[in-house]
């Protein structure tokens, strides 16, 4: 038995064996991260039964709520009943609201995404295009200008760089743009678009300045390789090299790189989202950390770490598809 067990792992390659082991990976820290965000929420200031039912109920009717809560379980039963619920689709229900978790964050989660793919839509082209054109330009002014430009929005937090686009677009400077994205009900969203604006030019930026840096320092890299330096040698165009050569040799990191960008706005979004009020899961998150409301919290923040795994797990099959089998296991 141990000979044929032996003999089957042999013959799997090591890149798959390498996939499968970064799916499991993931699925074991997403377990651990479920009971991270399960147990800080419960850690969390306030009774729930008291917040529910307000400072005149009596202790018989507190009770009675814990006990259809299930607070009144061990913790270990608590999470596991939470848990069953989530991987049913039921995430409980908004003690402010009301109202289904489930129902309640399907909108936001849909505007934040909308948010970050219109974002990262634009990032990922302007951010090669200009990795290619400042590793062409290496070290000229051009290329240190538009570093320093990345290094200071970089630098500057979510918060002042969307306020400074505020004060630009939104004031007597420049009254381009609407200065709080507030939603009108009832309305498309693609009928308001111009709300959209500013959150997304906030992202944009921030995403743009770190990726571009990063594609350019690996163009530089592949310049500076052997093969192109031949192609360079034999006469062969400018162009054709970057395009035929150095931007497929390219792809793999700005992938990994723009898949771990996209999560980390999802996440990061609350600022931006707070700043200018929009409706997503960022004001959802602020809200309910606010008013106590503990299972908007823990939907919040799982679908937070869900989707980070996800596009983590999403960029390295994209990579395991653009990289040779026998380099993907390295």
């Amino acid at each position: 038995m141990k000979q044929s067990r032996s003999l089957l792992i042999r013959r799997v390659p090591a890149s798959y064996v390498w996939l499968i082991h970064r799916l499991l990976l993931a699925l074991v820290m997403l377990a651990v991260v479920s009971v991270l965000i399960f147990c800080a929420t419960q850690a969390l200031p306030g009774d729930v039964a008291r917040i529910i039912l307000g400072k005149e109920a009596s202790e018989a009717q507190l009770a009675l709520v814990r006990s259809q809560l299930r607070l009144d379980q061990p913790i270990w039963s608590q999470y596991l009943s939470w848990l069953l619920g989530v991987l049913n689709g039921d995430f409980g229900q908004s003690i402010v609201a009301r109202v289904p978790v489930f129902d309640l964050i399907v909108p936001r989660v849909g505007n934040s995404f909308l948010l970050v793919l219109l974002s990262m839509g634009l990032a990922v082209p302007v951010s090669i295009c200009l990795g290619l054109l400042t590793a062409s330009w290496k070290d000229g002014l051009t290329d240190r200008v538009l570093m320093g430009a990345g290094v200071i929005v970089n630098a500057l937090p979510e918060f002042v760089l969307a306020l400074l686009l505020i004060l630009l677009l939104s004031t007597n400077v420049f009254h381009v743009f609407p200065a709080v994205s507030l939603l009108s009900p009832g309305t498309s969203i693609w009928a308001q678009l111009d709300r959209l604006v500013l959150p997304v030019v906030t992202l944009f930026l921030l995403q743009t300045t770190y990726l571009y840096r990063l594609v350019r320092g690996t163009v530089i890299d592949v310049l500076n390789t052997e093969y192109v330096q031949f192609a360079a040698l034999k006469g062969m165009p400018n162009r054709v090299i970057l395009f035929r050569h150095v931007l497929p040799n390219s792809l793999v990191p700005a992938i990994q790189a723009a898949g771990t960008i996209f999560a980390y706005s999802v996440g990061g979004i609350v600022v931006v989202e707070y700043v200018f009020g929009f409706p997503g899961l960022g004001t959802a998150l602020a809200d309910a950390v606010g008013t106590r409301d503990i299972p908007v919290v823990q939907a919040v923040v799982l679908t937070i770490a869900v989707t980070f795994f996800v596009v983590n797990i999403v960029t390295d099959l994209l990579s395991f598809w653009l990289t040779p089998p026998g380099r993907a296991g390295r």
